[in-house]
């Protein structure tokens, strides 16, 4: 990506401080700026979720200790 350049964008405060970190701003701004330049939302969100996977699992997790969690996450949201 040429041409980089620091925008200011509204969002919560629970959002701000997740973004705190800065290899998770730049993870954002790639997503941003690949979402509104031409690749697909699908595009972008499979980046996502593999850039997350990739990141879960240098921590230490398995496959099914990130299935485990996605399964208790969608538990609780259907609750």
């Amino acid at each position: 990506m040429d041409g980089i350049v620091t925008i200011e964008i509204p969002v919560s405060s629970e959002a701000a401080a997740a973004l705190t970190d800065a290899d998770r701003r730049a993870a954002l701004g790639r997503y941003v700026s690949r979402m509104l330049c031409g690749a697909g939302a699908r595009d972008v969100l499979a980046e996502a979720i593999a850039e997350a996977k990739a990141e879960a699992q240098a921590a230490g997790m398995t496959d099914a200790d990130i299935d485990a969690e996605l399964a208790a996450y969608n538990a609780e949201r259907r609750d």
